[in-house]
């Protein structure tokens, strides 16, 4: 057995070892890559808007839009069932409120896949419905209150199916 200094008597690092360390250094670099590649490509187009420069001239008509809907105090509650939608529709008061047109636009957080349109009949006492359930899973769903043509209430709203149909 040799003595301390010859048992931890540092290796020689060569041409050979240096090689190595850039081989998997800059491989690892390029796998993750790939699959983060790979991931971004097959998971959401990135498409938002087709035109970003029509897009950003409508924004603020849009937010004055958005801001005088807003004024006029409508809330909504949303609602499932196993073999139905439906949401209730009240005032600044809390009243009941009516509608003459009730729609709401889902689609996925993420793509594009399933996207459908409710339209909405009056059941009174502000409460709308379609006989038609949404599949389990995330969803929004813009919801638009129309009197005439006039929108009451326009708002994006994120839920969740249970798999038994009903909202979480």
């Amino acid at each position: 057995m040799g003595t301390i200094k010859q048992i931890f008597r540092p290796k020689e690092f060569t041409g050979y070892h240096m090689w190595g360390v850039l081989i998997l250094f800059f491989g690892t670099i390029i796998t993750v890559n790939l699959i983060m590649a790979r991931y971004a490509i097959t998971t959401w187009t990135g498409l938002v808007v087709k035109n970003t420069y029509v897009a950003s001239q409508e924004f603020n008509e849009k937010a004055a839009e958005a801001k005088a809907i807003s004024a006029l105090g409508y809330t909504v509650v949303l609602g499932s069932t196993p073999t139905a939608f439906f949401l209730d529709l009240s005032d600044k008061t809390g009243a009941p409120a009516e509608s003459t047109d009730v729609t709401v636009r889902f689609h996925h957080p993420v793509g594009q896949i399933g996207d459908r349109t409710l339209n909405l009949t009056s059941r009174g006492r502000g409460r709308f419905a379609a006989d038609e359930a949404l599949p389990e899973g995330e969803w929004i769903g813009l919801v638009i209150a129309m009197i005439g043509d006039k929108p009451i209430y326009k708002r994006a709203h994120r839920i969740h199916i249970n798999r038994d149909g009903t909202l979480r």
